[in-house]
Parts: C-alpha cells; sequence; structure tokens
C-alpha cells in the first residue's frame, strides 16, 4: 500500500495544475481542492452570507429566509412552465403546485433532521461553519417548520404579485 502511494507521488504531472487547483490544507487526502473559483474572496463573502451560513441566525430565521427564497422561485415554473399554463386559472395551478413541493421539501427536511445528522465539518468555502446553527435535532426541526412556513409565505406573496401585476404596473407607470 505505501509503494502505491509513493508511487502515485512520482507520476509526472503539470506544474500548472499545482499553480490553480491544489490540496486544501496541503492534505490530498482529505478530499477537498481548493480551486480559484471556491478560494475566492468574492465566493467566500457571498457563501458566508447566505443565511445557511451567516453567524447570529438562530434556526428558525435560517429556516424563514430559505422557505421565502423557495417559495418565492419555485411560483415561477409551476405557474409558465406547469402543464396548466394556458388555462385561465394557471396561476392558482402554481401556487398550488409549488406549495405542494414546498411540503415535500419540508418532509424531506423533518426526515433528515430524524436521521441525527453530523455537524457541519469546516470547508475551503466555509472554514467557520456556525457550530449554533443544525447541531441537533430540534434546531432541524426548527428549520424544517420554519421553512414551510416561509416556502409558503413566499408562494402567496409570488402568486399575489402575478395576479396583480396590471395594478402594480398602473401604480409604476
Amino acid at each position: 500500500m505505501a509503494q502505491a502511494v509513493n508511487a502515485s507521488k512520482n507520476l509526472p504531472s503539470d506544474p500548472r495544475n499545482r499553480e490553480t487547483v491544489r490540496a486544501a490544507g496541503g492534505n490530498p487526502q482529505d478530499g477537498n481542492l481548493e480551486t480559484p473559483v471556491n478560494s475566492s474572496p468574492l465566493v467566500k463573502w457571498f457563501i458566508g452570507n447566505l443565511p445557511a451560513y451567516r453567524p447570529g441566525l438562530n434556526p428558525f430565521r435560517r429556516g424563514l429566509e430559505v422557505g421565502m427564497a423557495h417559495g418565492y422561485l419555485l411560483f415561477g415554473p409551476f405557474d409558465k412552465l406547469g402543464p396548466l399554463r394556458d388555462a385561465a386559472n394557471a396561476n392558482l395551478a402554481g401556487l398550488l403546485g409549488s406549495i405542494g413541493l414546498v411540503v415535500i421539501l419540508t418532509a424531506c427536511l423533518s426526515l433528515y433532521a430524524n436521521s441525527n445528522p453530523a455537524s457541519a465539518l469546516p470547508s475551503v468555502t466555509v472554514p467557520n461553519p456556525p457550530m449554533d446553527a443544525f447541531n441537533s435535532k430540534e434546531s432541524w426541526n426548527n428549520f424544517a417548520s420554519a421553512f414551510l412556513i416561509g416556502g409558503i409565505g413566499g408562494a402567496v406573496v409570488a402568486f399575489f404579485l402575478t395576479v396583480n401585476s396590471g395594478l402594480i404596473q398602473g401604480l409604476i407607470g
């Protein structure tokens, strides 16, 4: 086994690869690569400001923010690309479809919460994951229940904006 590891170190490789992609922390057996994309300050800042990694938020607030974004964004594909897109009640079908998917995703989150997931590990992009966020079954369940509330709320907001788009355009222009 030791010969195989030593032999792999002696293989000729392109030196440019070591300039751009390298093992995180200098350990190639860790399976975590540091690339120009995932180690750039802009990407680290962006991911660090997502609700899942932002420090100081409780699990309910994290779930509410993530749920609102998902519910709001899921409405559009169900409304404009769903099988009832040409029907008179396409907006209502989009609302019900997005709420249905949010309910399914909440059930998946609850199943995951009850599987006793491991704590978050540091990585290249998130060197200090929030330890108070997802460290217990209770925090995952709080996240899941807030995800349901936020997801339904986000879908309802997208529905009302779509239904009242003529009124909103009349107020603006």
